[in-house]
């Protein structure tokens, strides 16, 4: 199976983070994220220690099968709904933009991601939605949805507006190792199906059973993308 690496020049980082960025909020400096970045090396492995005296937030990520890349957050910027009716200037999860060591570029929202930049078997463009994803407002609570509807654009191809339908499943409690350390979790699968491609597949999350934060996932970017896995090593606060 090919090896999917994040293949974008150094130099292009900075473009790349105006582009994903306009007119964001920047709450650390982008030139000292670039420079942990680059120290950075596949496979590694930090010492707890090490990533609680880094003040970054930070994750492990892996693309398909290729290494393990070590991830600092770079950037967050607020989202606010207002193309529905029910949740007109509500505000919703921050987007949290991530950069590699390897140079490429992840963001998330509440655990989900939902897009990325360079990376070698293609990339999710964008993913939109009238109402909030159920992630955001927490699996773990009762009261919160378990069905969600969203679209997906992603390349390489013309791959624009797909209807995606998700089903999650009820909590199970899992106690999980991120970085040698043993956490409990809650367990969630999300059974996704795209109607007009006849396709379904299937995403995993793994929440703080408190809060109902993400701490670890395996998504699917898109049909025919690669599944991405990540641990949450330091939290964005």
């Amino acid at each position: 199976m090919r090896r999917s690496h994040f293949t974008i020049p150094f130099g292009g980082i900075f473009l790349c983070l105006t582009l994903l960025t306009g007119c964001s909020q920047k709450f650390q400096d982008v030139n000292d994220t670039a420079k942990l970045a680059l120290f950075g090396d596949d496979d590694t492995q930090l010492t707890t220690q090490a990533i609680n005296q880094l003040p970054y937030a930070s994750m492990y990520a892996r693309i398909g099968d290729g290494p393990q890349a070590f991830m600092v957050l770079a950037f967050a910027e607020q989202d606010i709904i207002s193309s529905s009716p029910t949740s007109a200037n509500q505000p919703n999860a921050p987007l949290l933009k991530w950069l590699s060591a390897d140079r490429g570029l992840l963001v998330t929202q509440a655990g989900r991601i939902t897009k990325t930049l360079s990376l070698a078997q293609g990339n999710l463009v964008a993913t939109t939605s009238k109402t909030i994803d159920p992630l955001a407002l927490g699996l773990h609570k009762a009261s919160t949805p378990k069905a969600w509807s969203r679209t997906l654009d992603w390349q390489p191809g013309y791959h624009f507006g797909y209807t995606i339908n998700s089903a999650f499943s009820n909590g199970s409690e899992q106690v999980i190792v991120i970085n040698e350390q043993p956490i409990k979790s809650l367990y969630f699968t999300e059974d996704v199906n795209v109607p007009s491609l006849e396709l379904s597949y299937q995403n995993e999350f793994w929440l703080n059973p408190i809060t109902g934060a993400v701490i670890k996932s395996h998504q699917q970017l898109a049909p025919g993308l690669p599944v991405v896995e990540f641990s949450i090593l330091k939290p964005f606060s």
